[in-house]
């Protein structure tokens, strides 16, 4: 019987790797939902090519565009409704679109799937407590997918978590790692050319404030329910080595593989009994593996983990709408890229947004009235030039 299969996001980097992944082995899968934006020239050649029947594409134009060329389908624009477009029990769910808009989509699918893998970091970090009570509800498997956290998750899926003694997560250190001028204009340009991966501008940019690594961090707290004090973070410049985890049995377990994606795509996708096509051992990564400490004075950001609270709280929904406003006035070019770090800090430590360390995450509504109240707050460059 051929698996079913939702892509959420598929005309994105993850939606487009896990579909080349699936095209393989095509007679294996039914492609029973996808969803994109406004890339409805990609959507329709994947509708093609995979059958579709069930589409949902949220930008206007493009919905328009879509339903009159498939009248035939079931397309619809309205993302919110997802688990009305889907009725049956998928086997298999990807959820990959980025940001905010990621959030309720996942939510919502997991009643209608058996296994979601999911690669959208705002939905676990802002709302993991709400993911958590529908898998648990639903009986719903769940599967990281970022690199980092289906590593951890590879070694410790079967351990209690209070057999783990500590958890290194890798940084590239990104495009400014090895920069000795300090001196040379940190561009946008510049900031999302990142040495190892194909990434988007917005993740990209994370990646050289090692903004990633925090949100990385946070994640794998909340998805593995380890302390803080728990995880560590090593600057790798070949990204090689994904996580390192140390049991207290004494076994340390290094998780390696090459920097492509669709090595935890593909083993979130198929059973052991499948395989992907890689590249032989790397020995001379492995015989020089380049593990350094981060530089709290070049990274600044990463001194953000002090202030992340033990508990689920809704102060992580501050930092990932702060930062995600800051970084898309960088690539406008309307602040610099020292001025991320800066206004990061000065917006999270005022005390309007301190507040909120105190706060549980009660529901989805609460998330996005938060999400937009400090987005609002962020933009206003006279605002951010106020805080003390």
């Amino acid at each position: 019987m051929k698996k079913k299969i939702a892509i959420l996001g598929s005309t994105g980097s993850i939606g487009k790797q896990t579909l080349e992944i699936i095209k393989r082995n095509k007679h294996n899968f039914e492609i029973s939902l996808l969803t994109a934006d406004k890339n409805h020239v990609l959507l329709s050649k994947q509708i093609k090519e995979f059958r579709v029947k069930n589409i949902i594409v949220t930008n206007k134009k493009s919905f328009q565009i879509l339903k009159k060329k498939f009248n035939k389908l079931n397309i619809s624009n309205n993302l919110d409704k997802i688990d009305k477009v889907i009725t049956t029990k998928l086997d298999y769910t990807m959820s990959s679109i980025s940001g905010f808009k990621g959030l309720k989509p996942t939510i919502k699918i997991i009643k209608r799937t058996k296994t979601i893998a999911i690669a959208n970091k705002e939905s676990i970090i802002c709302g993991w407590n709400l993911i958590r009570e529908q898998l648990e509800k639903y009986k719903t498997k769940f599967i990281p997918v970022d690199s980092e956290h289906f590593s951890i998750w590879s070694v410790i899926k079967n351990i209690r978590p209070d057999k783990v003694e500590s958890v290194i997560i890798t940084a590239s250190g990104g495009p400014f790692y090895a920069l000795k001028n300090n001196k040379i204009k940190k561009t946008p340009m510049l900031a999302t050319n990142h040495p190892n991966w194909k990434m988007g501008k917005k993740i990209s940019t994370d990646s050289a404030t090692l903004m990633n690594k925090v949100f990385e961090v946070i994640e794998a707290k909340k998805i593995f329910n380890l302390e803080l004090n728990k995880f560590n973070i090593l600057i790798h410049p070949k990204s090689y080595i994904h996580a390192i985890v140390k049991l207290k049995s004494g076994l340390i377990k290094l998780v390696a593989h090459e920097t492509d994606m669709k090595v935890p795509i593909f083993n979130s996708l198929y059973s052991d009994d499948n395989y992907l096509k890689s590249k032989k051992i790397d020995i001379e990564i492995l015989n020089n593996l380049n593990l350094n400490k981060v530089d709290k004075n070049k990274y600044p950001l990463i001194k953000i983990l002090k202030l992340i609270p033990k508990r689920e709280s809704l102060f992580e929904t501050v930092l990932v709408s702060a930062n995600d406003e800051l970084v898309s006035l960088f690539l406008q070019k309307k602040i610099s890229f020292d001025d991320i770090s800066l206004r990061l800090n000065k917006i999270i430590k005022n005390k309007n947004f301190l507040k909120y360390r105190q706060k549980k995450v009660k529901n989805l509504t609460q998330i996005e009235k938060l999400n937009n109240f400090v987005r609002l707050k962020t933009k206003s460059l006279s605002v951010i030039s106020n805080f003390k």
